[in-house]
């Protein structure tokens, strides 16, 4: 017997919701190179964000730069439970640079959030130094 329409749409509008949620994270693994530097090409979207993740210990030190086409809001993060900790976050920019020098070993991430109606490309470099 086939399912009426009405009650398909809401599973259908649901399965949307989860699949719009699912493209808004761009989170991509640090991988880090023989020489202990990652750099990270991307898009972002109108509406979303690139973030990139990955453990550092204490002892570590990272050198970031970024340079993007238009503004972008950037911040450095992680999580303690259900608190966020930003070592650094600026807004609207389109360009930066700076060291992080981890207060904790934990997962720390750098995240860019295009606020605009256009797409914007954006340029990463980051150099580890233990």
């Amino acid at each position: 017997m086939p399912v009426p329409l009405r009650r398909v749409r809401p599973l259908l509008a649901l399965v949307a919701a989860l699949q719009a949620g699912a493209a808004m994270a761009a989170v991509t693994e640090l991988g880090w190179d023989a020489q202990d530097r990652f750099e990270h090409h991307a898009t972002v979207a109108p509406g979303r964000f690139v973030e990139l993740c990955g453990p550092l210990r204490r002892a570590e030190a990272v050198a970031w730069r970024f340079e993007a086409e238009a503004p972008l809001d950037f911040n450095i993060h992680y999580h303690e439970g259900r608190a966020v900790h930003y070592p650094e976050r600026q807004g609207a920019v389109a360009n930066a640079q700076g060291r992080l020098q981890p207060a904790l070993d934990q997962d720390y991430c750098w995240m860019w959030t295009n606020k605009s109606a256009g797409p914007v490309r954006l340029s990463v470099q980051l150099q580890r130094s233990r």
